[in-house]
């Protein structure tokens, strides 16, 4: 015979239902407010920007409805717009015309992405410009540095790399750039960057680290975006394996926060929350952004396009998802949109 208590679940306080009924912080939107632990703002968000050379060029990008390569003369106009919006800043990728082994263009004072610094920072001196250091979009053979077959296989060549790495890093400091986000993933980045921009009269030049980029399928629409597909092989020689512990993506934070980085940065968001939180509990005290990237938009876009699902809640849910797993700075394609849903 069974006593009340055994159909009962009980409560961590103790009491059991009707005792406790959770409902009660629901029923009342005033009430479902007041107890809110996580919240979005525009503030939270920043918004990447694919620039190109021309003038007057708006091209859309197919994978990505909503997004455009810019020409550095439209620059001023979405940098204006973010500040309307009150985003926490813009980060800058470049498509060159020209490319070659080393990615040239990516170290030039002259370069595309110096180009639309100087461009931003001209039409709103107040918005965080972010640039993407790497190489991939600059580079005839879309890897992110010098490539070589010194190991026994053609692969990026870490330690030259992190010169040109570093170069193009006080090259994106001298156009007027806020802040410097190494997306690379070699080993040492982040030192080398630290200890150029010290050496050059930068050391008050945050450092944004992809701490930990994986090797996904997510990003897809971005090498359609930024045209910086691999011409051969992938990069899971230097991007980390998804299959992998999370305690190796906590010892790449780790490593970075070592070598001076101020932020750090888990890429892709929507399938590394757990990463997210592994990295929220350990470093408490750092700042932590989420990439919410190309893949994970294209597909909600895609689905929403059909009728399948609503956009704007489910992005709303997911980018709140990232804060809730420990995101502070969110970069989201959908920074625009969710700043105007949420005013």
């Amino acid at each position: 015979m069974t006593t009340p208590d055994e159909h009962t679940p009980d409560r961590p306080n103790g009491a059991s239902f009707p005792t406790t009924r959770l409902r009660r912080l629901r029923q009342h939107p005033a009430v479902r407010a007041l107890v809110q632990e996580t919240r979005l703002h525009p503030g939270n968000f920043v918004l990447p920007l694919f620039v190109r050379t021309g003038q007057g060029v708006r091209t859309a990008i197919g994978s990505m409805p909503g997004h455009f390569q810019l020409s550095v003369d439209q620059i001023p106009a979405e940098v204006e717009q973010a500040r309307a919006l009150g985003l926490g800043g813009v980060l800058l990728f470049g498509i060159p015309d020209h490319k070659d082994a080393l990615g040239s263009d990516s170290t030039s004072d002259q370069g595309i992405v110096q180009q639309a610094i100087r461009a931003a920072k001209q039409a709103a001196r107040d918005v965080l410009i972010i640039t993407d250091v790497c190489f991939c979009e600059y580079t005839d053979h879309g890897h992110c540095g010098v490539v070589s077959d010194r190991t026994g296989r053609v692969d990026v060549d870490n330690d030259p790399t992190l010169e040109l790495i570093a170069t193009q890093a006080v090259s994106h400091a001298r156009a007027g750039a806020d802040m410097v986000a190494p997306s690379g993933m070699m080993d040492g980045m982040v030192g080398a960057i630290r200890q150029r921009l010290d050496a050059t009269g930068y050391s008050h030049l945050p450092i944004l680290s992809y701490a930990a980029k994986y090797a996904s399928a997510f990003y897809g629409p971005f090498r359609e975006a930024a045209e910086s597909a691999p011409q051969f092989g992938d990069r899971r020689g230097y991007q980390m394996d998804p299959a992998a512990s999370p305690e190796q993506a906590l010892r790449e934070v780790a490593l970075d926060l070592a070598e001076g980085a101020d932020l750090v940065m888990v890429k892709p968001a929507l399938a590394y929350l757990d990463i997210l939180r592994a990295v929220r509990e350990r470093f408490p005290g750092v700042p932590l952004a989420a990439y919410n990237v190309s893949g994970e938009y294209s597909m909600v876009k895609a689905a929403a396009q059909l009728g399948w699902i609503d956009e704007r809640a489910t992005a709303l849910e997911s980018l709140l998802a990232m804060r809730r797993a420990g995101a502070s700075i969110l970069l989201t394609y959908w920074a625009k949109d969710a700043a105007r849903w949420l005013s």
